[in-house]
């Protein structure tokens, strides 16, 4: 199968994925496939609340509007002109994935693809059902793919590499189960914000998006801000009211309510406003429904902090205050070529 090819095929995706907006799915009588999967993903969509609660809807649609956006020939040659895969021989290549967000392995799946190679996927429990649908549909456009995509409920046998994504600590088990294959295992990340607090409204309703986007179980949502000494949050905390209402969803509110309960218990001096808390704190880690932040005097002394910090930060947001970073906004909304952990997978999988 030649790279166009398979660049065609997921072009194809792309488009049919393009019919599937929240409150707006409207069938394109020109995408491929539509008789077979247009209805049945509707369902799927409807249903994948059910299969994981923080699926909702609104957060599925997203997802797929993201990636409808991403697979496109444009983007995809854009991504893929500065690889060569003329040394490549077809491997098996195991993906163990998470399920924090829906299709948070896609990237993954398609790279091993588009570069040659056979996938042999493990499913989250979280997530087990969007990404053979789609798997489906590719198939069906491209039988050829077939032979290539398998998805295994039990024990990993039988492949040449692997790329995982977990915990700290199943990282640790990940790293001495495939000690002897050439591999990727990812680690938990975490994104910030630099503020001075300069930034305009509109960038600081940005920011709420980073913040809750995914109730905020994404890698690359802000969990973290870094603002100067004397840093007023009330620009901030009236820019973001206008996600009030995911305190309305049930898990987050219970989320909510434990957290601030643990946190209010433990003496810890917070800032809240019915529907997020903010806690000074040095680690970058914080829990669903609240963000930690810290102050810095000095924008130089940070960003060397941040450099010797790396492998814990995915994404670092700002108004080009340090470099490197990206807009406001932006942070679910990565490019083709944007990878996690900044390791290029493509270049592993050439290699391997």
């Amino acid at each position: 199968m030649t790279l166009d090819t398979k660049k065609n095929t997921f072009v194809k995706l792309g488009k049919f994925l393009a019919q599937f907006k929240e409150g707006n799915c409207s069938k394109d009588e020109t995408v491929f496939g539509n008789d077979l999967f247009f209805e049945k993903f509707i369902d799927l969509i409807q249903l994948s609340q059910s299969h994981n609660g923080w699926y909702t809807p609104e957060q599925v649609y997203f997802s797929i509007q993201s990636w409808a956006d991403a697979l496109t020939e444009k983007k995809l040659s854009q991504w893929l002109s500065n690889y060569d895969f003329s040394a490549v021989k077809p491997k098996k290549v195991a993906l163990i994935l998470a399920g924090n967000i829906p299709l948070v392995g896609f990237h993954d799946f398609l790279s091993v693809l588009i570069t040659g190679h056979d996938v042999l996927v493990k499913t989250s429990s979280n997530d087990q059902h969007l990404l053979p649908f789609l798997a489906n549909y590719l198939i069906a456009s491209e039988p050829e793919l077939k032979n290539k995509i398998t998805f295994v409920e039990g024990k990993l046998e039988g492949f040449d590499a692997v790329i995982a994504t977990g915990s700290n600590n199943t990282a640790r088990y990940f790293e001495y189960y495939f000690k002897d294959k050439p591999s990727i295992i990812r680690k938990n990340r975490n994104s910030i914000a630099i503020l001075n607090g300069k930034e305009t409204k509109a960038q600081m309703t940005a920011l709420g998006e980073d913040i809750f986007r995914y109730f905020g179980l994404g890698c690359r949502n802000v969990s973290k801000l870094f603002v100067p000494k004397d840093y007023s949050f009330e620009p901030f905390f009236e820019a973001i009211f206008e996600y009030q209402d995911v305190i309305h969803y049930e898990k987050y509110a219970n989320n909510y309510d434990y957290n601030k309960a643990v946190f209010l218990m433990s003496n810890f001096k917070l800032l809240d406003n019915g529907f997020l808390t903010i806690k000074e704190d040095s680690s970058y880690g914080s829990p669903i429904t609240s963000v930690f932040y810290e102050y810095y005097e000095d924008l130089k002394d940070l960003q060397e902090r941040l450099e010797n910090e790396s492998h814990q930060i995915q994404c670092i947001v700002s108004n080009n205050l340090v470099k490197n970073s990206i807009d406001f906004g932006t942070t679910q909304k990565p490019n083709l070529w944007d990878y996690a952990d900044n390791i290029d997978t493509i270049s592993f999988l050439s290699t391997i």
